[in-house]
């Protein structure tokens, strides 16, 4: 077998060599589909012969219909190119070397011309043609030996995994590379408690990612679960909306071997890709803070007609953020069995408290958590990703929790866990090794109460949110233009002023009205009412609650008992590992002040000697 970084030391020389004709983070636009052509160029390279026949037998039948016979005359082989050229004679016409070369990949079976298609290769061979570069490519690459002979399915996606991350890193944003050991981590929390499962012979094994990208998270899927069981089948599949993105996730697929067909373009929130279907192992890190607005029309038709029947039965989130509608969607795909489903996903803190009660995202969560789903959420370090430096968390859910875990969730603080960057790559100034990607899933597999990790009961993130109201006192009213204009003014205002001195308590808004004896408008008896709302635990008697925490502080207070169903939940992570810090005395400020007064005066002293 070929060393793995001499080849991708050599494939880096032709990226340099385009230099002055694209920019460093355009590189791959023209080496990653080149890798892709001349990988499946090698492949069928010694089927060429085979291939032509069968082709010729069927040439004359519906295209569609054509490709698949022509499949089954290839020995497994699921793609193929009719084409003359190749790359061992591409070169030897360079007067027509364009379009050759285009006539080469139209003769490409579909699945490749789509994979080629979303790369908008066509743009960049006009552009190297322009600038004089398309034979120096195609030569290089004529170069590199990537025959499966020598280059296994494994050792070529590694290869092209590598590119891509050096390409992703090389980009300014960085949007569709989520950082290795970030992954690494998201595989330990989707696998744990599996081992048994992972390692039966011949297990087949099926994960999930509706916001692929590149299919670095099922890469990595992939690869995990072979290092623990060479003989398991893994099934990957995957959506992706961007073409970039997606054309070189299929490629990636294509290459190790897997089915492109599980690998579906176009939005996930509303173009299903995989509806009706559910898998194993579920793992994302979907767009931040991203707003769908576009697909607001439709999210919302879903969930209104369809309800827990769809995918968004729980409710909608803003249209700020839509990262609860990607949890929803990859709990609608949960096997629903005696060992259920795992869920790892890539959150930043939005989902963790937005929406108040009632709202979209509160009860998004209260759905979650009263179904016992969320398992644990682990806080990662910031200045982790390229794209952004804020907080971001894990969340693991599962629809089968183990027993000690059921009616519990586990919060751990891993945001210290983290080493400096020797270089920063973006906004990535930190990243977690091996050691602390082992600590933190020890941790968290532990399941015990410690400094990193807290334990709680799923109702401790309940709450329910009830409306207080009390009689105005006159300070309040004096600027009222509204109460100034009552005709009862004068009335109202002594009975409100004789509430507050003798400090008279109601029990709801009935008492209040029957104590006034005065008839008014439903306008004007709101006018001489304070609204406030106050947040109780739902460990906590509503009741009691009042009576302890309000009434002391409000004597002529009541509760409004229709809002006593107003439930909602909210996760305030950092609150719970909060650790107070005790303030420097004033004396101690005052003499660090001294000092450094004294300091300066010695220095500007030596200054003007």
């Amino acid at each position: 077998m070929i060393n793995f970084n001499d080849k991708i030391n050599l494939i880096w020389q032709i990226a340099e060599s385009l230099r002055g004709v694209y920019k460093p983070e355009k590189y791959g636009d023209v080496i990653l589909p080149m890798c892709v052509i001349k990988r499946f160029d090698e492949i069928i390279s010694e089927k060429k012969e085979d291939i032509l026949k069968a082709y010729n037998l069927y040439k004359n039948i519906p295209e569609q219909s054509q490709e698949e016979l022509i499949k089954t005359e290839l020995d497994g082989l699921d793609f193929y190119n009719i084409s003359a050229f190749g790359f061992d004679n591409l070169c030897d016409d360079q007067d027509h070397l364009k379009e050759n070369f285009i006539a080469y990949l139209q003769g490409f079976s579909s699945n490749i011309k789509d994979i080629i298609a979303h790369f908008d290769f066509n743009k960049d061979i006009d552009k190297l043609a322009k600038n004089n570069q398309l034979y120096h490519v195609i030569q290089e690459f004529k170069n590199v030996d990537l025959h499966p002979n020598r280059v296994d399915n494994q050792t070529m996606g590694y290869i092209f995994e590598e590119l891509i991350r050096k390409f992703k890193e090389n980009a300014e944003a960085g949007d569709h590379y989520t950082p290795r050991e970030v992954i690494e981590l998201c595989m330990k929390m989707l696998f744990m408690g599996k081992s048994d499962e992972i390692k039966t012979k011949g297990k087949v094994i099926s994960i999930a990612d509706f916001c692929c990208g590149t299919g670095g998270m099922l890469s990595v899927g992939q690869k995990y679960i072979l290092e623990q069981n060479k003989d398991a089948k893994v099934e990957l599949y995957g959506q992706e909306i961007n073409d970039e993105s997606y054309a070189i996730c299929k490629a990636d697929m294509l290459i190790k071997g897997q089915d492109t067909n599980n690998i579906v373009f176009g939005n996930t929130l509303t173009d299903d890709g995989h509806k009706g279907k559910h898998y194993r192992y579920l793992i994302s890190n979907p767009p931040f803070g991203v707003q769908w607005k576009k697909e607001q029309s439709y999210v919302t038709t879903e969930h209104t007609t369809y309800g827990f029947a769809g995918r968004f039965g729980a409710g909608v989130p803003r249209v700020s953020d839509g990262s609860l509608l990607f949890l929803q969607n990859m709990i609608s795909k949960m096997v629903d069995d005696e060992n259920g489903s795992r869920i790892a996903i890539i959150f930043n803190g939005s989902p963790l408290f937005t929406g108040d009660a009632g709202g979209g995202e509160s009860n998004i969560r209260k759905w979650i958590i009263e179904s016992d789903m969320l398992e644990g959420i682990i806080s990662l370090p910031t200045d982790l990703f390229y794209n952004t430096g804020i907080s971001t968390y894990i969340w693991v859910l599962t629809n089968k929790k183990e027993e000690k875990r059921r009616g519990k969730i586990e919060l751990v603080n891993a945001s210290d866990f983290s080493k400096p960057m020797r270089k920063s790559l973006g906004s990535k100034r930190k990243f977690i090794d091996k050691t602390q990607i082992d600590e933190i899933e020890k941790i968290y597999q532990t399941f015990q109460e410690s400094k990193y990790s807290k334990i709680f009961d799923n109702s401790d993130f309940g709450y329910t949110k009830i409306t207080i109201e009390r009689p105005k006192n006159l300070e309040e009213l004096k600027d009222d233009e509204k109460f100034e204009s009552l005709d009862k003014k004068e009335e109202i205002a002594k009975v409100l002023q004789k509430i507050e001195d003798e400090k008279i308590e109601f029990s709801s808004r009935n008492e209040f009205v029957k104590y006034l004896k005065i008839k008014l408008k439903p306008t004007e008896l709101n006018l001489l009412i304070a609204k406030d709302t106050e947040s109780i635990p739902l460990k906590k008697d509503i009741k009691e609650y009042f009576k302890e925490e309000v009434k002391p502080h409000l004597v002529s207070a009541w509760m409004d008992e229709s809002t006593f169903e107003n439930i909602g939940y909210e996760i305030p992570f950092t609150r719970h590992f909060y650790e107070y810090k005790k303030l420097e005395s004033f004396e101690d400020i005052m003499k660090e002040i001294r000092e450094l007064e004294s300091s300066i005066n010695d220095d500007l002293k030596e200054l003007l000697a």
